[in-house]
């Protein structure tokens, strides 16, 4: 009994980021930061179809009344659909997890493959009528537009289409999940060893945004050619080097400024920029606002 009374108080209730697409679709999305479980509940009936995408820990799906549970872990995804009963979801996500999920209705789903609803296994007459569990795994390309929703901080006002552009491509991604395109578009992806280099030089370059290395210096540093440094890093993080880093200093310098802890030439120096000029031409240019009115606006 005193086990209980502890799991029940290191878990929390949590609530899905939901963002509407347009009738019959819409995206769940959900960051756990915190050292607990967490539990997220939402009524989902047997007319849509789930697809799960967890880029970062772990999560369980839990059914009837827990006694069917659906692992979900990182950089795997998990599609759902039964159309005999429906599919609550009731999920238990583990500490530090990231979870997005595409809920779409079948008539909705079914209108995008019309032409080629065969392409889809479960979508044929065969299968029109049989539960659907499948799990798989996250594609680097995935996990980019996983990245892109998970870390939105565009203007609220366009989220929706900004999402609805975002989920399109998921599903697109989804279903062109071919292993042989994806060694004849990027041969050393398979290599999980330059996989792991490519990380190395994201985190490189993070580490010394205000004086990165040049791109043969990275490339030496972590052992691969300059070419594939530059195709790898485009085709997992789908962006340049250097523009990679510009976003990432750009929205390094925002958060500093939000922050009001540093003026304008202070958050310059600190992403790399000796002088201030060059400093508030690169944040307008991302931003459309110079740092000054950004944090006026902000404020």
């Amino acid at each position: 009994m005193q086990t209980e009374n502890n799991t029940q108080k290191s878990n929390a209730k949590g609530t899905f980021d939901e963002t509407f697409i347009e009738e019959g679709f819409f995206v769940l999305a959900h960051k756990n930061e915190n050292d607990m479980l967490q539990i997220l509940e939402r009524d989902i009936d047997s007319s849509y179809i789930q697809f799960h995408f967890c880029s970062k820990g772990s999560a369980d799906f839990v059914f009837n009344q827990g006694t069917y549970t659906l692992n979900i872990n990182e950089d795997t995804s998990l599609l759902l659909y039964n159309p005999q009963r429906d599919l609550p979801i009731h999920l238990e996500m583990k500490p530090h997890s990231w979870l997005v999920s595409l809920v779409i209705s079948i008539k909705k789903f079914h209108s995008l493959f019309s032409e080629d609803a065969n392409y889809v296994t479960f979508l044929t007459d065969d299968n029109r009528d049989k539960k659907y569990y499948k799990d798989g795994k996250i594609s680097p390309s995935m996990a980019v537009v996983l990245n892109q929703l998970m870390s939105f901080n565009l203007n609220n006002s366009i989220k929706s289409l900004y999402f609805k552009g975002k989920a399109y491509e998921l599903l697109s991604l989804f279903f062109n999940r071919s292993e042989d395109a994806d060694i004849e578009q990027c041969p050393f992806l398979v290599d999980e060893v330059n996989v792991a280099k490519l990380k190395k030089a994201k985190a490189i370059i993070i580490a010394n945004m205000s004086e990165p290395p040049t791109l043969q210096e990275l490339a030496d540093t972590i052992g691969l050619s300059l070419k594939k440094l530059k195709e790898g890093f485009k085709q997992i993080y789908g962006d340049t080097v250097y523009s990679f880093l510009f976003d990432y200093k750009m929205e390094v310098a925002r958060k500093l400024l939000e922050s009001g802890d540093h003026n304008v030439n202070e958050v310059g120096l600190k992403v790399g920029y000796s002088t201030s000029s060059h400093f508030i031409a690169a944040f307008k240019k991302k931003f459309g606002t110079t740092p000054k009115k950004y944090i006026m606006g902000s404020s």
